[in-house]
């Protein structure tokens, strides 16, 4: 009919008509279809059949768009019935495709013909082990996916979580629920596909690997991080218990040519001292008393990957020996073995104490603290990135919703200024810990300040400079805070980094403190000097 028009839809749909077919086209979307009638398959264009032109435009367009936007489910079950009753009850904002198999799951998510998996996951199912296998495979590949468990594999889904999953919901879900959790997972895959310039820079400058921050300390640490992935020097890896080190060590090992090869973790100070070497080295049968068979040890296990040696200032000063022997001559031999074995791992070292304090303690080596120190990668803690602490907080509370099943899905600037005057002892493992609480003790959708613990809220002086009473508790214990700020800011010669970790407390705290200081008189006149401060 040589008949040609263009309807625009929005600003990135838009429809043509020629030759007595309709034609649908969104450049945004990677993958677009071909349409007759209301199938459709992999190719550029959606194309309508000539019943079509009886309908408006209008129509039309309601018509293809109610199929485009359809939230295309791959259902990875062996139980047809579940197909059936969530395709009932999903609605027709989405569709669902059963596939029973490993390979038949494979070949659709490879096709592009789903948009979120569904991993169903039964107890009583009859090769179990297989299927819990295929789903970390699945899970691994990053596809975005929803893992529905009965109570008895809680525990798995939670690992699959933690391997990629996007979440994971009860057998039998909560329709409600799992409605949310699919479009939370579309929409996550989206802004993957196609994230916008912005979001890429944020991504990339607040992230590497597993680590969350954007401070400039976390840049310095991502930097060094980058710097010796791919070199086979030794690295040791230094901060307060909490502050991340061993996601350090991984994100050198994930981001190095040893990526693909075993991450061995080792907390030398979890090991008994008659066994640590037994451990480190491996041993033969008969090497000593109680031995029933060979077996390999840290360094033998890590192959050709990465072994971390967590807490490397708890090691007595025989094995500290032996391991500068290891290091130096690159091999080793099993405990009763003659035979040496070649050194083929990376060693990472971390520990949390000074380790030059302990060499002028006469506690640790001194050559093998030459040895280890090649480059310092150093964990701040976590009052020192005050800043990051949104980030993160975020990020738990992301991953316990999902992992406990509840939508709370914000905190409270109350709440969260709170979180940022605390001073966290623990550093990100108590952080973990307290948004872990608060969410399973939150009541609303949101995280406030009658959720977080009472410590964390009694820490805080925002609300502590609205009591005027001068003889009030509250008013004594306020101006004894400010005495100590200020005399810890005179004390370290005006350094507030340095004053703050004296009172371990956060930089942010000793700020508001140092501000009432400004305008209490009391201060004034105990002769303060606030000018270094």
């Amino acid at each position: 009919m040589g008949i040609y028009q263009r309807f625009p839809v929005s600003d990135h749909i838009f429809v043509d008509n020629s030759d007595s077919y309709w034609y649908y086209y969104n450049p945004v979307r990677e993958i677009d279809f071909s349409k007759t009638c209301n199938e459709r398959s992999q190719v550029n264009t959606f194309r309508l059949s000539p019943q079509c032109w009886n309908d408006s435009v209008e129509t039309f367009v309601a018509r293809i768009e109610e199929n485009i936007y359809m939230v295309r489910i791959a259902l990875y079950s062996e139980d047809p019935k579940l197909e059936h009753i969530l395709s009932s009850v999903l609605g027709k904002e989405f569709q669902v495709h059963l596939e029973s198999t490993e390979d038949g799951i494979n070949r659709l998510l490879s096709a592009g013909g789903c948009d979120v998996a569904v991993l169903d996951l039964d107890s009583n199912h009859n090769s179990l082990e297989e299927r819990i296998a295929c789903c970390r495979r699945l899970v691994k590949s990053r596809i975005s996916s929803v893992v529905m468990a009965d109570d008895a594999l809680r525990a798995t889904a939670a690992e699959l979580v933690r391997l990629g999953a996007h979440s994971y919901c009860r057998k039998p879900p909560s329709i409600r629920d799992l409605k949310a959790l699919l479009h939370r997972a579309h929409e996550g895959l989206s802004r993957q596909r196609n994230p916008s310039p912005a979001q890429e820079q944020l991504e990339e400058a607040s992230r590497c690997d597993q680590m969350i921050g954007s401070s400039l300390q976390m840049q310095q640490v991502y930097d060094l991080v980058h710097r010796v992935a791919n070199l086979n020097a030794s690295v040791l890896v230094t901060g307060e218990s909490g502050t991340g080190k061993e996601l350090i060590a991984r994100a050198i090992h994930n981001l190095g040519s040893r990526s693909g090869r075993p991450f061995v973790a080792v907390c030398c100070g979890a090991i008994p001292e008659t066994l640590i070497e037994a451990e480190l080295f491996g041993h033969e049968k008969g090497a000593f008393t109680g031995t029933v068979g060979m077996r390999e040890g840290y360094l033998e296990q890590a192959g050709d990957g990465t072994l971390l040696l967590d807490e490397i200032g708890e090691l007595s000063p025989a094995t500290q020996v032996k391991l500068l022997r290891v290091l130096q001559q690159r091999e080793f031999s099993r405990l009763g073995s003659s035979r040496l074995i070649p050194l083929r791992a990376r060693i990472i070292f971390a520990t949390h104490a000074d380790l030059s304090e302990l060499v002028a303690l006469g506690k640790f080596r001194l050559d093998l603290f030459y040895r280890i120190n090649v480059v310092k990668v150093h964990a701040p803690p976590l009052q020192e990135r005050v800043e990051d602490i949104p980030q993160i907080a975020m990020h738990f509370l992301r991953q316990y919703s999902e992992m406990y099943q509840k939508l709370v899905e914000d905190i409270e600037p109350g709440a969260m200024s709170l979180l940022q005057g605390y001073s966290w002892p623990g550093n990100v493992r108590e952080l973990e810990n307290v948004i872990q609480r608060a969410l399973i003790v939150a009541s609303g959708e949101s995280i406030c300040e009658k959720d977080l613990p009472l410590n964390i809220q009694s820490e805080s002086v925002l609300n502590i400079g609205d009591y005027q009473p001068a003889n009030s508790f509250e008013r004594q214990l306020r101006d004894y805070k400010v005495k100590l700020a200020v005399s810890a800011v005179r004390d370290n010669h005006g350094n507030k980094t340095l004053a703050a970790r004296s009172l371990n407390i956060s930089r942010a705290y000793l700020h508001r403190l140092i501000r009432l200081a400004e305008h209490d008189p009391l201060v004034e006149q105990e002769g303060f000097d606030l000018e270094t401060a």
